[in-house]
């Protein structure tokens, strides 16, 4: 009977740990929408490793596919310059995935730009922890302004 209660325990620890790894991931990612939402460059700028890549992947008329790379400086840049809730993305998580210092996040998402909708798509985030917690070190997503499911 001993032995149930101490392997019961060694997993509760575990899955403590793997939900409390799972949350700070996560507040990364929250915070990084919410800095939009708020037009707040400063705190977009800390989610963010100082060699992060930024990737969209958009589909041309012609049916190409192109892949366009950001910097993380020119999207503050941009933020800073909008309205507080002019850039409001709104994330359904789907999957988080850890594997020590490595994280990996599937986020569909919708984008209001003005209270509008404007575009959606998929966020494909990797963080890595560093000494000072969970950064993000490449962010892809696609854009699309049909098939989006539910808005």
């Amino acid at each position: 009977m001993k032995y149930w209660f101490l392997i019961l325990f060694i997993l509760n620890s575990c899955l403590i740990t793997a939900q409390g790894s799972r949350d700070s991931v996560m507040v990364v990612v929250n915070n990084l929408f919410d800095a939009m939402r708020n037009a707040d460059a400063k705190q977009l700028k800390t989610c963010f490793t100082d060699s992060a890549i930024l990737q969209t992947i958009i589909m041309s008329p012609s049916g190409t596919v192109k892949v366009r790379t950001d910097q993380v400086n020119d999207f503050a840049a941009f933020l800073s310059k909008e309205a507080k809730g002019n850039a409001d993305e709104r994330i359904k998580l789907e999957s988080v995935q850890i594997d020590g210092a490595l994280a990996s996040v599937w986020t569909p998402y919708s984008f209001y730009y003005k209270g509008k909708f404007s575009h959606c798509g998929v966020n494909s985030f990797q963080l890595v922890r560093l000494a000072t917690g969970w950064k993000i070190q490449y962010l892809i997503d696609t854009q699309r302004k049909e098939e989006c499911g539910d808005r």
